[in-house]
C-alpha cells in the first residue's frame, strides 16, 4: 500500500476516494518514492529484537544521563533493541556470542530529539495537509491521520542524527491539536510511534490575530483558558466514570486528549514567544491549572522569564534560529550586555532545562544539532554537555519519554549514534545510526539503509 493510501485510510476517507487519489498521484515520480518500507532485511542482525547481542566500542560515550556525562573507552551492549549495559571496557564484560563493532575513534551518543516538527507528513501539493485552521481551538485534531512513514525529510533527519521528533499541528489557531511522537527511522507507522498523542499544541500569540478577525490577546486567554477548564473537568469526571453515561451518550472526541493530561502522560506543547504571552503560558497554564507544559519557542525577550520557568518547572526548547544576529534582530536578544543568544540568555537567569528544536522546515530537520552550536556561539556554555543535553535528555524530559530515550542508558532504546566528535561542531558529522538496534544509517560510505 502506498503511503499516500495508508494516510487515507487512516483519516477514514473511503475506499472510492482512495482510489480516486491514487490514480491521481501514480504517474507522479516523487509519491512513487514513499511507499512504505518493511522491517530490517535481516530480521536476526545483531542488537535487533530476537537477534544475537551486540558490542560497540568506541573513543568516548556521551552518556548525558544521571550516572554522568562522559565516559572514555566505552562499551555499549545491545541487545533486543535495547542498550543492555555501558561501561568502561575495563569494567564491562562482552558476553560470549556477541558482536563485536569497533567504532575506533568515533563519539556515541543518544539520538537526538526535536520536539517542532512539521515535516512527517505531505500533501500532493508538497505541504502539511493537516488542516488546522479551523475554529480558535482544535483539541480534538490529530496530526498522526498525516504521518507518511518514510518520508525523505524525516529520512535526511536521520542522517543528521534526529531519531525522535514530535510532529505538531501548525499555529494558526490558539490549540491546534495533538502532536504525536514518532522515531525517523523507514517502517511503518505502527512501528514508529513512540507516543499517541505526545502532545496538545498550544499557539499562544503570533499567528491567530494576523488573520482572525476581532481575534487578540485577551479573547485568546480566555478561550485557551475555558477550554482546558471545561477539558481537565470532562476528563476527571470521565476518570470517575461519570462521564460519559454508558449508553446514553459517546464521549466527545474533543475532550479525550485532556485525559492524558490529567495523568499527565503527555505535555502542552506550548508554540510561545515574546515576553508577554510566554509569561502568561507559564502563569496560567502551569501555575494556574497546574498542566505540565513546555515552552516550544521561547524566544524574542522571553527567556527574562527563566526564573519563573524555572520554579514552575517548565523546560524551554528554543528556536528556531534563536540566535541569529541582523537583519533577523527579532530572534537575538539585545540589552545592556549587548546581544545575547536565547538559549544563554535563559542559562544566565539560572534555568538549565534548555533544549532547541528547528521548527522543521523552517530549519531543515537535519540542522538540529546546528541550532545547539550557534546558542553555543551566542554564549550558551557547555561546560557540562549542556548543549548535548539541549538535544537529547531535556527534550526527552518535556515531552514525558525520558524512560525510553535521550541518553545511554540500561533499559532504553538503542537510538544511538556514532559521530566524528563533539556533536554541536559543526566539523564532526555522524556517520552511523542505530534506531532499537538497527543500523538506519551508514554516513562514511555514503549508504542509505532505506
Amino acid at each position: 500500500m502506498s503511503a499516500g493510501i495508508h494516510n487515507l485510510a487512516r483519516a477514514g476517507l473511503g475506499s472510492a476516494l482512495g482510489a480516486a487519489f491514487a490514480a491521481l498521484v501514480a504517474p507522479c515520480p516523487a509519491w512513487a518514492q514513499l511507499s512504505v518500507p518493511g522491517p530490517d532485511a535481516s530480521p536476526v542482525a545483531a542488537g535487533v529484537a530476537g537477534g544475537p547481542g551486540l558490542a560497540l566500542l568506541a573513543r568516548k560515550a556521551l552518556v548525558v544521563g544521571p550516572e554522568g556525562s562522559a565516559l572514555d573507552n566505552p562499551v555499549v551492549l545491545v541487545r533486543d533493541g535495547r542498550i543492555e549495559a555501558i561501561g568502561r571496557r575495563d569494567d564491562v564484560t562482552v558476553p560470549e556470542g556477541y558482536a563485536v563493532e569497533d567504532l575506533g575513534e568515533a563519539w556515541l551518543m543518544p539520538g537526538m530529539i526535536d520536539l517542532h516538527c512539521h515535516v512527517a507528513g505531505l500533501s500532493l501539493f508538497e505541504t502539511n495537509d493537516l488542516n488546522d485552521m479551523v475554529y480558535m481551538v482544535n483539541p480534538g485534531v490529530r496530526a498522526s491521520a498525516s504521518v507518511v512513514p518514510g518520508i525523505d525529510t524525516l529520512r535526511t533527519g536521520l542522517a543528521g542524527g534526529v531519531t525522535t521528533v514530535l510532529y505538531i499541528p501548525g499555529s494558526g489557531t490558539n490549540m491546534g491539536g495533538q502532536g504525536v511522537l514518532l522515531k525517523t527511522w523507514p517502517q511503518t507507522f505502527e512501528r514508529m510511534v513512540v507516543r499517541n498523542p505526545g502532545s496538545l499544541k498550544l499557539a499562544q500569540a503570533g499567528n491567530p490575530e494576523r488573520w482572525g478577525m476581532g481575534v487578540a490577546r485577551t479573547l485568546m486567554n480566555w478561550t485557551v483558558r475555558n477550554t482546558f477548564e471545561r477539558g481537565m473537568a470532562a476528563a476527571r469526571l470521565a476518570k470517575e466514570g461519570v462521564y460519559p453515561v454508558p449508553g446514553v451518550e459517546k464521549a466527545d472526541p474533543e475532550q479525550e486528549v485532556f485525559r492524558d493530561l490529567l495523568d499527565e502522560t503527555i505535555a502542552v506543547s506550548a508554540h510561545t514567544q515574546v515576553y508577554q504571552v510566554v509569561l502568561m503560558t507559564i502563569t496560567m497554564v502551569r501555575r494556574d491549572l497546574g498542566l505540565p507544559v513546555f515552552l516550544d519557542h521561547g524566544t524574542i525577550g522571553a527567556w527574562r522569564t527563566a526564573p519563573l520557568a524555572k520554579k514552575y518547572d517548565v523546560p524551554a526548547i528554543v528556536g528556531p534560529r534563536s540566535v541569529d544576529p541582523p537583519p533577523f534582530a527579532r530572534f537575538t536578544v539585545a540589552n545592556e550586555w549587548g546581544f545575547r543568544g536565547v538559549a544563554a540568555g535563559y542559562q544566565s537567569l539560572g534555568h538549565d532545562d534548555v533544549g532547541f528544536n528547528t521548527d522543521s522546515p523552517i530549519v531543515p530537520q537535519e540542522e538540529l544539532s546546528l541550532q545547539a552550536a550557534l546558542a553555543a556561539r551566542f554564549g550558551f556554555r557547555d561546560t557540562s554537555l549542556e548543549t548535548v543535553r539541549g538535544l537529547t535528555i531535556v527534550p526527552a524530559r518535556a515531552a514525558k519519554i525520558d524512560a525510553r530515550v535521550g541518553s545511554l542508558e540500561p533499559g532504553k532504546d538503542a537510538d544511538i549514534l556514532a559521530v566524528t566528535g563533539h556533536p554541536v561542531d559543526p566539523r564532526s558529522a555522524v556517520v552511523r545510526v542505530w534506531v532499537e538496534g538497527h543500523v538506519a544509517y551508514r554516513g562514511e560510505a555514503g549508504e542509505k539503509l532505506w
